[in-house]
């Protein structure tokens, strides 16, 4: 094998690379010895290094783990089904009587329900599944940058990948986007191996493929974002003969469609008489899923049974009912403190590190690296930032794993190359960018850490003039400086990382930081726990908060049929229809391991409905648990809600099935006004739960959401009309056994 090396190279990939030859003279001590010490050619701090940077990762995601309790309990309830029920875990069902799917394939749901199913339900067995992905992504980013920059810049990378906010938001919560990112990584790993040597490339081709297609049971279409130029480099810069490069790339595609394909084809072909209904969907079709709501309708918001749905427009000039798109989205107030910190570094890294490497060969491996890793940054950055679908800030977490690399690979090129000015001036015009834009992020919260801002700014400025002259000094203080340049451009980041650590975070939509530097977007409805000041409820749905009115919807425009006041005008830290809770309990009547954290309220989200049973769920009493488990023994569904949040939260709290009429929003039409009928004719349903998500009762309206055709209103009336109330801590139910 012929090696494409260039003068700044560090570290190119080994002779015999594809089982690391270099191991058979590993050194003497044993097993673990090895393990710390590493390969014999590196560097004696090269290991200990990266096995520190993986144990303090480690560390960081798991402190305070437990103070998100569900999190997310959409998706908690749902792990909690296919603990119980494999039929469940295989389809990704809400409950384990099979009524409704999550609006998402299962494959996030499986690590979980695997954790669960062996040790218990509770808070750490839900997320320390995420926490290993989050650990596991900063490993396998160290080990795609390093092969070909050096061991330094494996660990700037690292290290970027840790500390951005909004990836210590999602490595600790159970959204499928923790999986999401690992599995992007490991794609993008493998595609990079495959540049390297064309008697392995199928093997890594394969394997990227798998990944792939992993990736799109965990987010469909999204695990296809950076497919194009992922292919695209490897078709042109790949060693070997152009036709043997295409057959690679189609064993590869082969190897993704087998891998996504087997479950999809299943539950297409499966009889939709003995399967739960595809959530999401309004035909009950995984494949309309798949290329209408989480598809299409996110890049042009024509999503049928989304909230503020169906082609709903609003939130300002460009933009959709969820916030303006444009060319600045990843840096406005709602985004921008969650992944832009090092953003603009990223960028200017990426054309300093095509501009040093454009002479090279065509198949060299440093220039492929760049452009693997810079095409899925600008791809995903041009998706997310056009998209006029439904767009949440922690979506931005697919970004982080691109940016740290860049700048990873970046530092190290810019850093052998200093000798040069042009070099070292791009290195201290990174430096000092990256410390202008901290400062204006900072500055969005002038009373959090005010001294901050100021101080990275003077850090990065003079880190920036020294860089100009580090070609002239000594090894010794150029490392100190570039080392001061680095402590400025991640001191940011880090401190909203630590802000976003001390917190709980729950509900549908969560953000990371403090709450000012968040703004009123859509993820201005995230999630905080521990009360505070900031206008977060116990539950983590955003009430007032700063930039956000009572009962206004994300984005600013309500959706059609909902005035802005929902059920009527909220007091401050309410959401229309939201009832004043009891203190100390949280949603699935008490928080995961007993008592909550210091400070920690109850004031979620009722039963009241409106945005509250959509987003965050309810709070469900001793009482009201007592009487659903009442007899269960005898019932398919303990209870059925209208919305998904709602319904966890009584399945969470019971550990028995509560049916979610609608799916997530309520929208879904699932079940029909006559199949509900019949459940109740059945014997299979105890309790209808009163109030519910949009598109239920309290919404009063005939369809749900963005046009979807739920059946929820039709439901409620008839059962309003026939049965009796039963009121219960608080909370309405209706007795589908006692007629009126």
């Amino acid at each position: 094998m012929t090696t494409t090396t260039t003068p700044y190279d560090p570290a190119p990939p080994p002779a015999g690379h594809g089982a690391h030859a270099a191991h058979a003279a590993s050194p003497p001590g044993g097993r673990l010895a090895r393990v710390w010490r590493g390969r014999t050619e590196d560097a004696p701090w090269v290991r200990p290094a990266f096995l520190a940077l993986l144990a303090v990762t480690t560390a960081l995601y798991v402190w305070n783990l437990s103070a998100s309790g569900y999190a997310n309990s959409f998706y908690s309830a749902a792990v909690q089904a296919g603990s119980e029920s494999w039929k469940a875990f295989f389809f990704g069902s809400l409950d384990a009587a099979n009524a409704i799917t999550v609006d998402k394939p299962p494959a996030a749901l499986w690590p979980m329900a695997l954790s669960v199913r062996v040790f218990g339900l509770g808070s750490w067995q839900i997320l320390l599944p995420e926490v290993l992905m989050g650990v596991a992504t900063v490993g396998v980013l160290y080990a795609a940058v390093r092969r070909r920059f050096g061991a330094g810049a494996g660990l700037i990378a690292g290290a970027v990948l840790a500390l951005t906010p909004v990836a210590a938001l999602m490595f600790r919560f159970n959204n499928p986007d923790a999986l999401l990112a690992l599995l992007m990584t490991v794609a993008v790993y493998g595609v990079l191996r495959a540049l390297e040597d064309a008697r392995t490339g199928t093997k890594w081709l394969v394997w990227a493929g798998v990944a792939f297609g992993v990736a799109f049971l965990a987010k469909t279409l999204q695990a296809f974002l950076i497919l194009p130029p992922l292919a695209l480099v490897y078709a042109v810069c790949a060693p070997g003969g152009f036709g043997r490069r295409i057959g690679r790339l189609a064993l590869g595609g082969l190897a993704m469609i087998v891998s996504a394909g087997w479950w999809v084809a299943l539950v297409e072909l499966w009889p939709t008489s003995s399967r739960p209904y595809v959530g999401g969907s309004q035909n009950n079709s995984f494949l309309e899923l798949t290329f209408g709501y989480n598809g299409l309708g996110r890049i042009n918001g024509n999503e049928t049974g989304s909230v503020g749905g169906g082609g709903g427009r609003g939130g300002g000039p460009g933009g959709g009912g969820w916030g303006e798109t444009g060319i600045g989205r990843m840096f406005d107030d709602a985004v921008g403190g969650q992944i832009s910190w090092l953003l603009p570094a990223a960028l200017i890294l990426l054309v300093a590190g095509l501009v040093i490497t454009w002479r090279a060969s065509r198949t060299d491996t440093a220039r492929a690296a760049f452009l693997v890793w810079g095409g899925s940054l600008l791809i995903t950055l041009a998706v997310f930032s056009f998209m006029a679908g439904i767009f949440h800030e922690y979506y931005t977490v697919a970004l982080a794993p691109y940016v740290a690399a860049l700048v990873g690979m970046g530092a190290g090129v810019l850093w052998e190359e200093r000798g040069r000015f042009p070099a070292s001036a791009a290195l201290a015009v990174t430096v000092a960018a990256t410390a202008v834009w901290a400062y204006v992020l900072l500055g969005r919260t002038p009373d959090w850490l005010p001294w901050l801002r100021w101080t990275v700014l003077v850090a990065g400025s003079a880190a920036a003039l020294g860089l100009l002259l580090a070609g002239r000094l000594d090894r010794r203080i150029g490392l100190g400086i570039a080392g001061l340049g680095l402590a400025a451009g991640l001191a940011g980041p880090f401190a909203y990382t630590l802000e976003t650590l001390s917190t709980g975070h729950q509900g549908s939509i969560v953000t990371a930081g403090p709450a000012g530097g968040r703004g009123a977007g859509p993820g201005g409805m995230g999630g905080r726990l521990p009360g505070g000041d900031d206008g977060m409820r116990a539950d983590g749905g955003r009430g007032t908060g700063q930039g956000q009115r009572p009962g206004q919807m994300p984005g600013g425009t309500p959706p059609q049929g909902q005035a802005p006041g929902g059920q009527g005008q909220a007091p401050t830290g309410q959401m229309p229809g939201q009832d004043q809770a009891p203190t100390g309990q949280m949603p699935g009547g008490q928080f995961p391991g007993g008592t909550p954290p210091q400070g920690l309220e109850r004031g979620g989200m009722g039963g009241g409905g409106g945005m509250g049973g959509l987003l965050g769920g309810a709070t469900v009493g001793s009482k009201a648990k007592a009487a659903l488990l009442d007899g269960a023994d005898g019932y398919t569904w303990v209870a059925a809600a209208i919305g998904a949040q709602n319904a966890a939260s009584y399945q969470l709290a019971t550990g028995e099935p509560v049916m979610a009429i609608g799916g997530f929003n309520g929208s879904d039409p699932s079940p029909t006004l006559a199949q509900f009928k019949q459940y109740v004719a059945q014997g299979k349903i105890h309790y209808f739960v009163g109030g519910g998500s949009l598109g239920g009762a309290t919404g009063g309206m005939g369809v749900g959401p963005g046009g979807g055709a739920g059946s929820g209103s039709e439901i409620s009336s008839w059962v309003t009309e026939t049965f009796e109330q039963v009121t219960v801590d608080g909370s309405t139910f209706y007795d589908l056994t006692r007629r009126k």
